[in-house]
């Protein structure tokens, strides 16, 4: 497998982070059981285990998935976030990091299918964040076309209950962005706008 080009899509949704206002925090998302904090506080872990993963090197807790707790935000959340995608996006345009397995969070995987559930999560979580907090969103189409390839290929759950990396698949129609076609197979609502709870 080729490496990946991570940089288009972190630097985007590092911007979008940097934009973040602190009245935002509270903020629903498309993820149900996260509000903004929660979201960027995630955000921040992934990149983490993901970077972990890419130079197969421990992290501190590596058997943990990563955190969703905006409790733990602290002053200079924004320039942390912004350099811990920058340095995904380098630590995976490494071509040794694709190389055999390695781990991530509690989980061992291939490299190469670790580098796509990274990728996958930066495009996909960028536009939850996007659309939590009002932002214009516009993802590098050749990391929407590797994000939906790779969710492509997953069973889906069969209901909202269910565990695993996406929820149940929202239709979308066939002549949909490619953006909410990805978005679909991944659970969610490409119209979702915060409005209810």
């Amino acid at each position: 497998m080729d490496a990946l080009d991570f940089g288009p899509a972190t630097r985007t949704v590092a911007e979008l982070v940097a934009a973040v206002r602190d009245d935002q925090l509270r903020g629903h998302t498309p993820c149900p059981a996260y509000v903004t904090a929660d979201l960027l506080d995630h955000l921040g872990g992934l990149c983490l285990a993901f970077t972990a993963a890419a130079r197969k090197t421990a992290l501190p807790g590596a058997g943990a998935d990563p955190s969703g707790d905006g409790s733990r935000l602290e002053d200079g959340w924004r320039d942390r976030l912004g350099t811990a995608l920058g340095g995904l996006a380098d630590a995976w345009d490494d071509p040794a990091a694709y190389d055999g397995f390695t781990q991530a969070g509690p989980v061992q995987l291939p490299a190469e299918v670790a580098a796509l559930v990274a990728l996958n999560e930066v495009v996909v979580h960028g536009w939850d964040l996007a659309r939590a907090t009002g932002q214009d969103y516009d993802p590098d189409a050749a990391a929407i076309v590797a994000c939906t390839g790779f969710a492509a290929n997953f069973e889906p759950p069969a209901d909202a209950d269910a565990t695993g990396l996406f929820g149940p698949p929202v239709p979308v129609p066939d002549d949909a962005p490619a953006l909410h076609r990805l978005l679909g197979l991944t659970g969610r609502d490409p119209a979702w706008t915060g409005s209810t709870a």
